[in-house]
C-alpha cells in the first residue's frame, strides 16, 4: 500500500505540478544515457512506478533504439497517462516474464515500497543477467539540495520515515544486486521561486500531505516572502541509486 492513495485529485496534483521540462533534466539525461547498458540492438527499460507516463515519454524522445514499458498500480495515474504502453502492477508484482528487461527505473517511487526485499525479488526475476536498477529518489537523512525542505523543514521528517540509503542497498544485497553509484544530480525545477509558489499544489508532495494545515501554511508563507524578493531559477539535487543484478 502506498503511503498516498493517488485518487483522482491526487494525480490532477501530481501531473500539473511534478513534471519538469526537458532542458531542466539535462543531468538526468547525461546521467540515464552513462548507466544503460551498452551492446544491445534494442535497450529494454521498465519504467516502475510510472505515474502519468511522464519519465517513459522522456526515455522514447532522449534515446534512440529504446523500449519503455510502464507499470503503474494507481488507476488514477494511469487514466491520466501520457504513455500508451502502460499496464497496471506494482513493485512486488510485476507482469513482465522472467529476464525480459535491461533496466529498471524507479522515480520517487521508493518510499511507496511496503516490502523492499519483494520489490528486489520481482526485478531480479524481470532483469536480464548484470541488468541495472536506476532509483531516483530523496532518502532518509539526506534533505539538502531540496527546495521544497528550506521552506517546509517539518517535511523532513516526514523524509526520515523514507527508506535510507542503507536500507536499500541491504534489501538488494540480499538478492544479489550491488551498488554501483550513488550521485546527487541537479535539476532546474522552475523558472523563479516566484514560479514555483505560484504553481506549488500540496497534493502533489508525499511530504506536504503528511504534514499538519498549520505547518503547511507556515511554510507557504515562508515561500511567498522568498519569492518577492530572490530571482533566478530554482535548482534541486535529487539522489541517484545505481545497483547491477547478478
Amino acid at each position: 500500500m502506498a503511503r498516498i492513495a493517488y485518487d483522482d485529485r491526487d494525480a490532477a496534483a501530481f501531473e500539473a505540478n511534478r513534471h519538469v521540462d526537458d532542458d531542466g533534466l539535462t543531468g538526468w539525461r547525461e546521467a540515464v544515457a552513462r548507466h544503460v547498458a551498452q551492446g544491445r540492438q534494442c535497450q529494454k527499460l521498465l519504467d516502475l512506478g510510472a505515474g502519468t507516463g511522464w519519465w517513459a515519454s522522456a526515455f522514447c524522445r532522449w534515446y534512440d533504439g529504446i523500449s519503455v514499458i510502464a507499470v503503474e498500480p494507481s488507476a488514477a495515474m494511469r487514466a491520466r497517462s501520457r504513455y500508451s504502453r502502460m499496464v497496471a502492477g506494482d513493485a512486488a508484482h510485476i507482469p513482465l516474464a522472467d529476464r525480459s528487461i535491461d533496466v529498471a527505473w524507479l522515480s520517487t517511487v521508493i518510499h511507496h515500497v511496503p516490502d523492499l526485499g519483494a520489490a528486489a525479488g520481482e526485478l531480479r526475476r524481470v532483469l536480464r543477467p548484470g541488468g541495472k536498477v536506476l532509483i531516483r529518489n530523496g532518502f532518509a537523512g539526506r534533505p539538502d539540495g531540496v527546495t521544497l525542505f528550506r521552506f517546509f523543514p517539518e517535511a523532513i521528517r516526514v523524509l526520515d520515515t523514507y527508506p535510507s540509503v542503507a536500507d536499500v542497498e541491504a534489501a538488494f544485497a540480499a538478492h544479489g544486486f550491488a551498488v554501483v553509484a550513488l550521485e546527487q544530480l541537479p535539476q532546474t525545477t522552475a523558472l523563479s521561486l516566484r514560479d514555483a509558489a505560484a504553481n506549488l499544489r500540496r497534493a502533489a508532495h508525499t511530504p506536504l500531505q503528511l504534514i499538519t494545515d498549520d505547518e503547511y501554511a507556515a511554510g507557504r508563507a515562508r515561500l511567498h516572502r522568498a519569492a518577492a524578493v530572490e530571482s533566478g531559477p530554482v535548482i534541486d539535487t535529487l539522489d541517484l541509486l545505481v545497483l547491477k543484478g547478478p
